[in-house]
């Protein structure tokens, strides 16, 4: 399929910008089960932040790279992912250190000292903008686009742009970097490939089917009258049924912290919307159910956690991270160096994101879903 000259594309282009940018969500839901969409949501994307090309990478410790992008620049993904080159590049391994929790430019200098990257400048590639995205699984996923030389550095118009559709892209990436950016044909083999706790559920709330693994996790998802669906942590249930509720008129997109118990580690429940081609590979379905465990290692979530979980910006996370130490907003905006009208604005955006109201009810949620009995 040519990306560029796709039909499906092309009248999304012809759009106002505000709703090209709202039209490609429901495609980049699509892309997560239909992944050979990619390279036509990447182009769409590309299209309205003025950008050449954008490709999407799944880096895991498990399984070799994996990688998508548009095709008119595939040639020189191929040659880029050619052996272990790619592990070579200092600006690949700067962005897999760094994780940034928004789309960061990565400088024309360093791009021309890295051997992997002058491949890039030769074909009329200059600046890029990167995003680097952890799964609770482990997996790293990389969203990458790129401006033609000639065309200029990226201005904050375009990163701001990137950055509303990244909590987008993130969510789409879990599902697929767990398929190996590979079509799954059917809703069975979909809930047996992706590795992970699955559901399905109408709009309504009715359990469709669901994979063994989330079948063997009856003390976390419990059984309701007419094929419903309950969470066992009260406060992840008033999350979810909200979440449910809100979904048969907007088809909300949710991410829920459930605390960790006594032998089980806490967990992130993602609800995603089945959309377009995505509704019809799931037999008419709504919404996926997907559980992920989250790392042990910390009782308080990092930044680019946080970011992934709540949709929160950088500095959002920060201020989350912060508060949720045991520090005041005072100390908090402090620690972060902003100031505390600032900071009380970003605590109140918070707040909605969050679905809380109090700066305890906050702290108890975020470390809740972090630590263990």
């Amino acid at each position: 399929m040519d990306a560029v000259a796709s039909p499906r594309k092309m009248p999304m282009l012809e759009m106002p910008q505000g709703q090209q940018a709202f039209a490609i969500v429901d495609r980049i839901y699509e892309a997560a089960f239909a992944t050979e969409l990619w390279p036509e949501v990447l182009a769409v994307a590309s299209a309205i932040s003025r950008s050449a090309n954008g490709a999407i990478f799944v880096v895991s410790d498990h399984s070799p790279v994996r990688a998508v992008t548009e095709t008119h620049l595939q040639p020189l993904l191929d040659e880029f992912m050619k052996g272990d080159t790619w592990r070579f590049s200092e600006s690949v391994k700067r962005l897999c250190a760094a994780q940034p929790a928004s789309f960061v430019r990565v400088a024309c200098e360093e791009i021309e000292r890295d051997p992997v990257r002058k491949t890039a400048t030769a074909f009329g590639i200059g600046p890029h903008l990167c995003t680097a995205i952890p799964m609770p699984g482990g997996e790293l996923v990389l969203f990458v686009f790129q401006r033609w030389l000639k065309d200029g550095s990226y201005d904050q118009a375009a990163i701001d742009l990137l950055n509303g559709l990244r909590p987008h892209l993130a969510r789409a990436g879990l599902v697929a970097g767990r398929l190996g950016l590979e079509r799954a044909r059917t809703a069975v083999s979909i809930l047996r490939e992706i590795g992970l706790p699955a559901a399905i559920m109408s709009g309504s709330g009715r359990v469709l089917t669901a994979n063994p693994l989330f079948e063997g996790m009856a003390d976390v998802f419990l059984p309701t009258a007419h094929g419903g669906m309950a969470i066992a942590d009260q406060t992840a249930n008033a999350l979810f049924q909200q979440a449910i509720a809100q979904n048969r008129d907007n088809r909300v997109v949710r991410s829920i912290p459930v605390a960790a118990i006594k032998g089980r580690p806490a967990l992130v429940i993602q609800l995603l919307p089945l959309r377009r081609a995505a509704h019809d590979i799931f037999s008419g379905a709504d919404v996926l159910v997907v559980a992920t465990t989250v790392g042990t290692g910390a009782t308080v979530p990092s930044p680019n956690v946080l970011s992934g979980l709540f949709d929160l910006t950088p500095a959002e996370a920060r201020l989350a991270v912060e508060l949720a130490s045991g520090h005041s907003v005072q100390e908090a905006a402090m620690e972060i160096g902003i100031a505390v009208k600032s900071a009380r604005t970003y605590l109140e955006r918070i707040f909605r994101k969050t679905e809380t109201s109090r700066q305890s009810e906050l702290v108890a949620l975020l470390k809740s879903a972090w630590s263990f009995s």
